[in-house]
Formats: C-alpha cells, structure tokens, sequence
C-alpha cells in the first residue's frame, strides 16, 4: 500500500495515547525581486498526478503535508465523510465561526494550541451525525491551530488573529453552538483543503500571485523544503511558463529579441514520447554515441534544484529534447544573448547567474546556503540583471564520474565543432566572465531552450 499524504494547514500539537503527533513535511514559499522581498499574495497548489488543488492566501506561506500510513480513503466531500470546514471570519477578531460534519455519532476530539504548539483548549464533545457549528473566542496570540480528531482521522486548519482590547487578558475559550441539519453543501468549499491528497512521488506545480504577476514552480517534495519564486526579468509575452512531455513547468524570461526557459532542463522523455536512456554506468556512458541522460551522483534529489545533465547526442536528437516550439540553442544563439548583455569576456558573466548564493552582498534571499545555490567566490557575484537565473550544475565527466555542483555552470549548444567536440557555454563561481569553447561530446552538461 502506498503512503498517503492527506494536505493540513499545520503540524498538530503532541497528544498523548491515540492522538499522537503525525510527522510532517513542511514546504515554505517566499518571493523575491533583485534581492528584495516580494510579498505573496497568493500560491495555488496543484496535484499534477492525481489532480485536486488548493491555494494558501496571505499572511499564510507555508504549507505542511501530514504522513497518514496506511489510509485509503482518498477524503472526497460527501454525506460519508468527516470534514471541517475553514473558520469564518480568519482573520478572525473578538471570535470565529468553525463548522465540522460528522458521518455518523461521535465522540470528537477538539485542541487549539499556539504557534509554539502550546495546548490552549482540549475538549471533547459526544455529537450526533450531522453538521455541527463551534464558536473560538481567541486571546492575545496572532495564530491559533484547531485540530478535531474524529474516526481516527485528524482535520487541521490555522485560525489568524487580529486581536483586540476585548481579551486582552489573554483567556481562550471554545463554545458548542449545536447541530444543524442543513447537510454539508453549505461549508464545503471552505474546507477544499482537506480535499487535497499527496502521494510520495506525486509532481506538484506552485503558482505564485503577487502585484508583479505569476511565477511557477513544480517539484515533486519529499522533504521540508522552502521555495523561491524569483521576480527578476519579464516572462516571454504570451508564454510566461512552458511544460514539457513529463510534466515539469518552467517559467521564461524575455532578454532582447529571445524567449529563454529561466530553468535547467528535467525532461527524461523527448518530445515524441520516446524515453531518453538514464545512463548510470560509467563505461557505458563513456562509449555512447547517441542520446543519454543522469541526475548529477546519479541522485534524483538534485532534479528540482539543477535539473538533468545530458550528452550532446540528446540535444540533436530527431524525437526533439526541447518542448514543442522551442530547441537547443545554436552557439550563434547563444552569441546573440552574450552580445546583448555587452559581450562574453569580463565584465560580463556576473548578470547571468543567480543571485543566490553562499554570504551574497545582496541579501534577502540572495544571500542562502541552500541549494540551488552558487557557491562564496572570492570576489564575483551573481546578480542575475536580466533573469536568465544561471545556476551551477555541475557535470559528468566524460569517462563517468561527477564535478562541481554548485561551483560551474555549462550548457550545451547545439553546434558541433569537430567529430568528437560540440561548443559549450559556461559560466564559474569565481569569474566574472562567460566562458565557451569545444568539448567532449560524452561530457554530461545542462540544457537551457530558446523559444522557436
């Protein structure tokens, strides 16, 4: 049986016996804009694999993913099934509104604990089958979490608070309101969180809304994670993302008369649906001659950050490695872009690559340990002016073995320059200039695609 992940708005406070705290992953999102902080307005959730979406709404940017063993039941919204609803008002000030429904009679478990998973209220109340409504009067605390346990099935929402001079002594309390008979069409679609269902495996896609427009990411987590959504350059009019044959969305930056992808490649699969060769073996990589791909290590968690590596015979591949209407670039198109930003030698490099990097002077979300990330140069920083977002993949030798992931960028053109060499761009932590030249062809590099 596959390990189910039901969507929560939070981790739910320890409780003792049967109501043990559930693991969780948690998945962060936050904005930004040459280094500066982007307020979120919005970020829409979707299950590309299985379908269902959800969206968190300001203040809120976080969402957690509570691990549910060995359950089934997939949560639709029906007259069979436990739900609870969003509280009405949230914000809530002086008090909220929270709606629950229950299949059949029930003794159910109800907590609300702060922020740092102190428990506030624990009840429990004998209910009938039905719809029932509660009333939560909060005290002085910006964020409460009301968790209602029922048939063994917890339901978890984050109650914001805007609080007032009312209870400003701080005391919270939870009031029984009684039954409705009405059903539950009436409070469904406030509880579309608790329709959202997770698979490990499962490709996710992120949306983000802010004043400056949308920006899209997809992932596939498998851990606590935090997600940039990078504002630098305009999207390609009418193109703002791209999908590929598997799924994976990638958002596009317009620089002078191109329409680049701002984002490493991922795709295992040409465009005709053919699937391209995953090469783990050294020796066998070593001897190809036509197209192949790996994660860098052979590590699939590299995937969201860098994307694949690939030998140049993928990128001239007749079943296509780039989406429908776009290719890999030629050198001549990649000399295009270098002659727009004022040429390739020094000093230009430093406005291709990502700001993100080890102790950027830039800051905010520049300036991050984490991967994708550029490593500390000694004195050359990526500041990313046009959006193209450059990030250091890394490589695969071209008898087997892996280099420099987080230190060197390369990406493949199209264009052969000898037998066994092809032209390749590149760009290093630690130089402020785009590098270029001939190199083996076995070599494992990025690939970046031009819009037809």
């Amino acid at each position: 049986m596959k390990t189910r992940i039901l969507l929560t708005v939070l981790m739910s406070p320890m409780i003792m016996g049967a109501f043990a705290q559930k693991p969780a992953m948690t998945l962060t999102f936050t904005a930004d804009s040459n280094a500066q902080h982007v307020p979120l307005n919005s970020i829409l959730i979707e299950n590309l694999t299985q379908g269902g979406d959800t969206t968190l709404y300001s203040p809120d940017t976080v969402l957690v993913l509570d691990y549910i063993t060995g359950m089934n039941e997939n949560f639709a919204f029906d007259d069979n099934s436990f739900s609870l609803s969003q509280n009405y008002p949230n914000p809530m000030k002086d008090k909220t509104t929270v709606s629950l429904y229950l299949p059949e009679k029930e003794n159910i478990l109800i907590t609300v604990s702060d922020v740092i998973g102190r428990e506030i209220i624990n009840q429990v109340f004998q209910l009938e089958q039905g719809k029932h409504t509660l009333t939560f009067y909060p005290g002085r605390e910006s964020l409460y979490f009301l968790t209602a346990r029922a048939d063994k099935q917890n339901r978890t929402i984050k109650m914001f608070n805007s609080p007032s001079d009312a209870y400003a002594s701080g005391y919270c309390k939870l009031v029984y309101n009684g039954q409705q008979k009405t059903g539950t069409g009436d409070y469904k679609s406030g509880n579309a969180l608790n329709n959202f269902v997770f698979d490990l495996g499962d490709m996710l896609k992120f949306t983000s809304l802010t004043d400056q427009g949308l920006r899209v990411i997809t992932s596939s987590p498998t851990g606590d994670h935090i997600y940039y959504f990078h504002y630098t350059g305009d999207p390609c009019p009418g193109a703002p993302t791209v999908t590929d044959i598997d799924g994976n969305v990638y958002n596009t930056v317009q620089i002078g008369n191109q329409c680049w992808m701002k984002e490493n490649l991922k795709t295992k699969t040409y465009q005709n649906g053919t699937a391209i060769p995953n090469v783990t073996d050294d020796n066998f990589w070593s001897n190809l001659t036509s197209g192949a791909y790996v994660w860098y290590d052979n590590d699939i968690t590299w995937k969201d950050s860098y994307g694949a590596l690939y030998n140049w015979w993928a990128t001239i591949d007749p079943n296509g490695l780039c989406p429908t209407g776009w290719h890999v670039p030629s050198h001549d198109e990649w000399t295009d872009l270098t002659d727009y930003i004022g040429g390739a030698g020094y000093p230009h490099g430093d406005e291709l690559k990502s700001c993100r990097q080890v102790t950027s002077p830039l800051g905010g979300g520049c300036n991050t340990s984490e991967h994708p990330r550029w490593s500390q140069p000694w004195t050359h920083w990526g500041t990313d002016e046009y959006g193209f977002s450059g990030l250091p993949g890394g490589y695969r030798y071209s008898s087997g073995y892996f280099l420099t992931i987080g230190y060197h960028g390369h990406w493949w053109s199209s264009t052969e320059s000898s037998s066994s060499d092809a032209i390749v761009l590149g760009l290093n932590y630690d130089y402020g200039y785009v590098s270029g030249g001939a190199l083996n062809k076995h070599y494992g590099f990025s690939v970046r695609c031009l819009r037809d």
